[in-house]
Order: structure tokens, then sequence, then C-alpha cells
């Protein structure tokens, strides 16, 4: 199998193609995969490390650019689309796999053109402009939630599930102390970074049994590693965690945005978790996705316009000290979660694609 997955930009697009991808090569270590991206999206740093081979293409967003910005990401539209056809001339994929964002775009339109079998991943609740159009020219489409269905061609939709990066987190030894894990996405998120700095404050009273692992993406990371010289707890402060799976393995709840990624992984690995959904995200689908959860006792939420220090705080609390709700609420969690996802979209493009 020779394949392409385009698309990516966020790790919410970018991570679960490299479930699927790494399901191919466990399937068949000759499969070849090629991954098609942006100069700046989060794949130019992430999959060197990995070890897949990435090409790019010139396709930005179009919307909040200004007229100059729009022109440009206007112009790339048409040179993406050519380019993206060198690429599959000189790859000859079996199979274009789109994961969502710019770049999955004119792959897939490229794909279809040269008749090559096409799929999309939707990992939101409710599909963004892109997916929505691509899902009337591919063959299938992948989703992460059943109500996404009413958004596309009905035939075509198989509900997978969102794939996560890890089969099972890794066995580490039992941390003597509750931690705490905060994150806000793969690039952090400033007003939960900041807000956590005030809510642990408010939280000094648990120090001596509370520590904190703080994900704060790279703007913000000097301003919260010297905010917690002032804080008596045990903290681990990083711009970006190379190493999710032990942190979420070492968490006992986490704070986060509901982005569909993360909301896979709590689900799969069954953590409890107390989502802040990003209010400026598409459709509003995070709080779309923190609504799922609140509603099944897998999680709770607080609408970002609803942030407070004092707020937060009094649900940290109150799950730190009730820990029979707290194992409640990662059971439930654990209920709603697909761990066979990639495993699931690998047999559906098995099928797709003629042997």
């Amino acid at each position: 199998m020779r394949l392409i997955m385009a698309g990516g930009g966020t790790g919410g697009h970018l991570f679960p193609g490299l479930a699927v991808a790494r399901e191919f090569q466990r399937r068949d270590r000759t499969t070849e995969i090629l991954f098609v991206g942006t100069e700046i999206g989060i794949e130019k740093r992430v999959l060197p490390k990995e070890g897949f081979p990435l090409a790019t293409i010139p396709i930005r967003g179009l919307k909040g650019r200004g007229l100059r910005g729009f022109i440009q990401a206007l112009y790339g539209i048409p040179v993406s689309f050519f380019r993206s056809l060198g690429i599959i001339a000189r790859f000859r994929p079996d199979c274009i796999i789109g994961l969502g964002g710019y770049a999955s775009g004119p792959l897939l339109l490229a794909g279809r053109w040269k008749g090559i079998r096409c799929a999309i991943m939707e990992q939101n609740l409710r599909p963004g402009f892109t997916n929505r159009i691509l899902g009337r020219i591919v063959q299938r489409i992948f989703t992460s939630f059943a109500e996404s269905a009413a958004y596309f061609p009905g035939a075509k939709v198989v509900e997978t599930g969102n794939p996560v990066r890890w089969q099972a987190l890794p066995q580490l030894a039992k941390e003597e102390k509750f931690t705490l894990l905060v994150f806000g996405g793969s690039a952090g998120a400033r007003k939960i970074n900041f807000c956590v700095i005030e809510t642990l404050q408010r939280l000094r009273e648990l120090s001596a049994g509370l520590r904190v692992i703080h994900q704060t993406g790279e703007p913000d990371f000097g301003a919260i590693k010297t905010a917690y010289g002032s804080l008596p707890f045990e903290a681990q402060v990083i711009s970006f965690v190379e190493r999710m799976d032990e942190a979420y393995a070492r968490a006992d709840l986490v704070v986060c945005r509901a982005g569909a990624g993360t909301v896979a992984e709590l689900t799969a690995f069954g953590k409890a978790a107390i989502l802040i959904p990003f209010p400026y995200a598409a459709f509003d689908h995070q709080r779309f996705h923190a609504q799922a959860l609140q509603e099944r006792g897998a999680a709770e939420m607080i609408l970002d316009r609803e942030l407070t220090a004092d707020k937060l705080a009094e649900r940290i609390r109150a799950l730190y000290l009730d820990r029979g709700r707290l194992q409640a609420m990662g059971e439930a969690a654990g209920k709603l979660g697909r761990p066979e996802a990639a495993k699931r979209i690998v047999d559906e493009c098995y099928a797709l694609v003629p042997r």
C-alpha cells in the first residue's frame, strides 16, 4: 500500500493521522506513507521526530487575514492544486486520506481528478467547511461522532471514533501525590495558563498532596515558569509535552480544552477532566464535545467566558477531596472511548483499494 495522509496544521488533525499511519505500518511494514501539509503547521515540527516524510504546499486559510493575506491565500489555492498533482505523480499513491486542515483540500481534489481512492477523517461533531465539500467527492467518510452523519452523504459514512496515538498508556510507578495535568492544546492556551496560576493561589492548602504538570505552549512558557516560583506546589512546567502518553498515565485529573483529539484521548484512557472549550473554534464544536461528555458524567465543563480562578479552584478542590466521584467520572469517560478506531479505518481503506 502506498498512502498519502493530507492535512494537519494542528495536533487535533495530525495526531489521529499518525495513529492511522502507525496501524498501517503495524499491518504491513512495506507500506509507504507520505504526509502532505504546510510549512507553518505542527506537522513541520512533529513528523521528522516521528520518522515520516513530509511534502508541503503553500495553502493558507482565507479567514481573518486582511485583504493582502486573503489575496495571498487565494493565490495559494491553484498553486497548491498543481503542486498536489505533481506530488501524486511522483509518489503514485493507492489511497489518499484527508486529515482535516487546509492542506487536505488540494490533495483530495487532485487525487479524485486522477481517479485515486480517497477518504476523509472528520474529528469534530460538526464538520468544517472544507470537509463538508470534500465529503461529496470522496468514497469514505470516517466520523468520530454519530451525529456527524447528518452533514454527509449517508452511504459513505463509517462511524469509527477518533484514532488515538497509543494502544495503551505506559505502566508507571504510582505517584504519591495527586497529579493535575494542565494543557491547552499543542500550542497552549493563554487564558487557561494564567487562570491556573491564580487558581493555585487559592489551593495552597492542598500543596502537600498536589503536584502539577503544566504544558504552557511556547509564548507563555517564561512567564508561567516564573510564576510557579512563588507557588508552594511541586510542578513540571514545559512548553510542549513530547511524551503525552506518560503525562496522561500520571494524571489523576486533567484541565484542558475540548478539541476532538483531546476528547478522544480522555475517553480512550478513562481520564476525568474539567473541560474549558475554546470559544472561537469553528461552529463552536468544542462546546458540543464538552457537553457530550458532561451529559454522560464523564467530565465537567466551564465555558471560557465563565472561567474564573474561584470557579476552577472550587471544581479542582471538590474532585481532589471526593476520590469516589473522580473515579466514577473516569469510568464514565472510559465507556465512551473508541480505542479500536485506527484499526477500523485501516480495515475500511484496505476494502476500498482494489488489490
